[in-house]
């Protein structure tokens, strides 16, 4: 399959937030964009009631409606559709996995309460061996400028974008987390803000945080010295931050238009593992969230 960017529709305001997220992204990798909708997901108020003709049908209008809007606001971009067999969180990882990413939904529930990624949104994220980007549905929606040919008009690439946000744990290897970081950040020529929460024991004195600190620090700018040589246009702000990693990763991506996190790819007895940052930030950010899986 040609390399393209997947994003899984289920007709819900989210899903098609996701959508319109990932024909941008589509559009700034130069890749088709591919809407799937996995025929067992399960049953909301988007989806209707009715026997299994029904529902396909319901599908296929789903998905059709979503590409001729998306054509009507990117003419340029090409597009495929498919309907799948099978649970959502077993059809999205294989029909994904020559994709350079998955796209989905996510349900917002409020400031306090975080966001909603749901058992299907979780198995699906631990089952990909693609980056996964999470998406929720702003809250007020309006047309987009259109982009593509003709004289559709162009989006300004120095302006269009806020900044890339991406959490690092500088006791491992990051080098997937950060290839692709630097890449989006490149590519929407925009600030690649790069995050490290770290925090010691309540006996440790003031002199001594204050060396570990410049430590800190110092790991952090070793392991960001090669990317920044790689990608010489992307500006890099480091921030090795005092405190919870999730809570700064959280705070810091605020503003951010995405924020990344690594998943380790390690298999466990009941299934693959998401890490306790990833977890927060999936749930917490209200900026999109790409989920890297690395080794």
């Amino acid at each position: 399959m040609t390399r393209n960017v997947t994003v899984g529709l289920d007709g819900s305001p989210e899903s098609l937030a996701a959508a319109a997220w990932a024909a941008r992204e589509a559009l700034l990798r130069e890749v088709p964009l591919h809407l799937v909708h996995a025929e067992e997901w399960p049953t909301t108020a988007a989806v209707p009631m009715a026997g299994p003709e029904v529902q396909q049908r319901w599908a296929d209008k789903v998905l059709a409606d979503a590409a001729d809007e998306l054509r009507e606001r990117h003419p340029g971009l090409e597009m495929t559709t498919r309907r799948l067999s099978g649970r959502p969180a077993a059809a999205l990882p294989i029909e994904a996995a020559d994709a350079e990413m998955l796209v989905l939904g996510s349900r917002g529930l409020g400031s306090i309460m975080g966001f909603l990624i749901g058992s299907v949104g979780m198995a699906t994220v631990s089952a990909t061996e693609q980056p996964v980007v999470l998406v929720r549905a702003p809250k007020h929606q309006g047309k987009e400028p259109r982009t593509g040919s003709g004289d559709a008009e162009q989006p300004d690439t120095a302006s269009a974008y806020r900044d890339v946000v991406v959490g690092l744990d500088i006791s491992q290897s990051c080098d997937k987390l950060l290839a692709f970081a630097f890449d989006e950040a490149a590519r929407r020529g925009c600030t690649l803000r790069a995050v490290h929460g770290w925090t010691l024991p309540l006996v440790y004195s003031y002199a001594p945080m204050l060396e570990v600190g410049r430590q800190v620090e110092q790991a952090l700018s070793d392991m960001l010295l090669p990317w920044r040589q790689k990608f010489p246009s992307v500006q890099v702000v480091e921030r090795a931050l005092i405190g919870s990693p999730a809570q700064q990763l959280v705070y810091s991506a605020a503003d951010a238009d995405l924020v990344v996190v690594g998943r380790r790819l390690r298999r466990a007895p009941l299934g693959a593992h998401i890490g306790p940052v990833a977890h927060a930030v999936m749930h917490h950010s209200a900026a999109p969230v790409a989920v890297v899986p690395h080794d």
